[in-house]
């Protein structure tokens, strides 16, 4: 159904920009008002030509193709990539610093100055026990 529409929707646009193109302007008839005596029924516009109308049609149906166009791409649902992640089991992979890693010190033992090691004054744990 979107895809007629669509088709519809981009003959009427290329119509409609060649039958606006193919009319000649309200500027064309300006040496009818000042020196032409054309007096008619309709006065010098006349009625309203046949390229006139058609071209009302070709817009109308291309503003119903509009909206129609509009009101599909709102409603159908295209789906979503994390919809694909639901069904899916999650993987969760355990990693373990090696032996060798430096534990991190924390902020009240670091000095204020940057670039010099940690120092405690506190002596640890191991080196209590050895005291007693």
């Amino acid at each position: 159904m979107v895809t007629l529409l669509i088709v519809i929707h981009v003959i009427v646009c290329l119509f409609l920009i060649v039958i606006v193109l193919l009319q000649h302007g309200k500027g064309a008839d300006i040496g009818a008002t000042f020196g032409g005596s054309s007096q008619t029924l309709f006065g010098t516009e006349g009625p309203l030509p046949l390229l006139n109308k058609i071209t009302t049609f070709a817009a109308v149906v291309f503003m119903l193709t509009s909206v129609a166009l509009a009101y599909f791409s709102s409603h159908i649902s295209t789906g979503s990539v994390m919809n694909a992640l639901k069904n899916q089991p999650v993987k969760v992979e355990k990693t373990v610093a090696p032996k060798d890693a430096v534990t991190p010190v924390p902020a009240e033992k670091q000095e204020s100055q940057p670039g010099t090691p940690a120092v405690s004054d506190k002596p640890t744990a191991p080196e209590e026990t050895k005291a007693k």
